[in-house]
């Protein structure tokens, strides 16, 4: 098993950050063949999703809609004011994992892996875990 921690700096207060290359590059030079790729995000704001990566107005559609149903300012108890994206992210999740084969992870077509930034701008970490 091989892990390995892939930086990441968001430019925005919300943003789906497309990390697709740089998971499939990490998973090409581990040399593992077949198996599977675990992408774990290691902040409680800030998740990452699998979706279209040919059309950016996905992107936009799904920060819009996240926007329409959970606004940044509410009743929100929670001291730091950020709950708003704590919930955003819990409902993106914190993980993903996706099929190695052949050295290539096995995504769809139109398929991309996403960081999915909802407190931003920041240095974020993705952990890659690959065997």
């Amino acid at each position: 098993m091989i892990h390995t921690t892939l930086p990441v700096a968001t430019q925005n207060h919300s943003e789906l950050r497309d990390i697709t290359r740089e998971v499939a590059g990490l998973v090409k030079r581990s040399g593992i063949r077949d198996g599977r790729c675990t992408v774990y995000i290691p902040h409680t704001t800030c998740g990452v999703s699998i979706n279209e990566n040919a059309d950016p107005s996905v992107k936009r559609d799904i920060l819009m809609e996240l926007d329409k149903r959970i606004p940044w300012k509410d009743n929100y108890t929670h001291a730091e004011g950020n709950s708003a994206a704590h919930l955003k992210a819990s409902l993106m999740g914190f993980s993903t994992t996706i099929p190695v084969s052949g050295g290539q992870l096995m995504l769809g077509t139109w398929q991309g892996i996403y960081l999915c930034e909802f407190d931003g701008p920041r240095s974020r970490r993705v952990i890659i875990s690959i065997d």
